[in-house]
């Protein structure tokens, strides 16, 4: 039998950290091939010489189309390019973003399921939100190993408990130790293969770049009264997905807290744009009440000046709902 040798590799804010823990661990003859997708910008520097150097005796390369799966190899996401995984190859998909990024890691964490199975280790290191969370669940789905960054040693403690909250976990680990349990893992021979449900292997195809069209995108979600934040389309929500998440008939897809996060943004802009609005309102009529003096018309200045008064108002009431958006109650944790 097959040993477990495809490790996956998940993280954002604090993800540095530990990564180079695990990394400066792995040993050089490790029985297995190591994908890492960082959520980077899209004209991201730096970030393949910080894990290269982090690395120990294992090469680092950013990983390039086509490129062939070698194990005792380290290959890093390349910018704005999801990280796919073939029966023996990489391939870099175009397809639309996921949880507002591009490499995403659920993208790379299903593809690396539905290829190989219980010879997967997914691991989810620190970070925001919960990228990485349906990806994980996809691998257990599919026979692999679910390892975690102890949230409690995790500088950015959302992803590892979301991921906790999400699916089955085999081990949490501190950054410190997880190198020497990865290279055990890989050692140990792989479980029995699974059946590959189709709605994972419909999800790798979008990352891409396939098209997905709503008589496909209905076989895996229902259509919600809820709009994409990214292209303005109808969101459908996924069905029995952990966590929830939505897509929309372009593709973008969302977990449910990256989406709260992004009409959050945009309920702020919103109001600014009313503020904006109601507050020249106000000075237009001012000003007209002003004329009406001016010219002699008290009648018409006072009920301009009125109305200026009550945007003044409003304004005032839209600025303090601003204001306490921006800096929101703290929650007592419950006991």
């Amino acid at each position: 039998m097959s040993n477990r040798d495809i490790i996956v590799i998940g993280g954002s804010a604090g993800a540095t950290a530990p990564l180079k823990q695990i990394l400066g661990r792995l040993p050089p003859d490790l029985p297995a091939a190591v994908f890492i997708v960082l959520h980077i910008p899209a004209q991201g520097i730096g970030i393949l010489s910080t894990v290269a150097s982090s690395a120990g005796p294992l090469p680092v390369r950013q990983a390039e189309n086509g490129m062939k799966i070698e194990p005792g190899r380290v290959y890093l996401a390349a910018p704005d390019h999801h990280l796919l995984l073939s029966e023996d190859r990489v391939f870099l998909g175009r397809g639309p973003r996921e949880n507002m990024v591009r490499p995403a890691i659920d993208a790379l964490f299903r593809s690396a399921a539905i290829n190989y199975g219980p010879r997967v280790i997914g691991v989810l290191l620190s970070g925001l939100l919960s990228d990485g969370s349906a990806g994980l669940n996809a691998i257990k789905r599919c026979g692999g190993i679910s390892v975690v960054q102890d949230p409690s040693d995790a500088i950015a403690d959302e992803l590892p408990r979301s991921a906790l909250e999400a699916t089955i976990i085999d081990l949490c680990v501190p950054g410190a130790g997880m190198g020497d349990v990865l290279s055990d893992l890989a050692r140990e021979a792989a479980g029995a293969a699974l059946p590959i449900p189709p709605e994972i292997r419909l999800e790798v195809e979008i990352a891409a770049g396939e098209r997905i069209g709503s008589d496909r995108l209905v076989s895996m979600a229902d259509p919600v009264a809820l709009t994409c934040p990214a292209c303005g389309g109808v969101l459908s929500e996924m069905k029995e997905s952990h966590p929830m998440r939505f897509r929309c008939q372009v593709g973008h897809a969302f977990a449910a807290d990256v989406l709260a996060k992004e009409q959050e943004g945009q309920v702020d802009e919103a109001l600014r744009v009313a503020l904006r609005i109601i507050e020249e309102r106000a000075e237009l009529v001012q000003r007209m009440a002003a004329d009406g003096r001016r010219n002699g018309r008290p009648a018409v200045a006072e009920m301009y000046q009125a109305r200026a008064a009550e945007y003044r108002e409003y304004a005032d009431m839209i600025r303090r709902v601003v204001l306490k958006s921006l800096d929101p109650p703290i929650r007592k944790r419950e006991a």
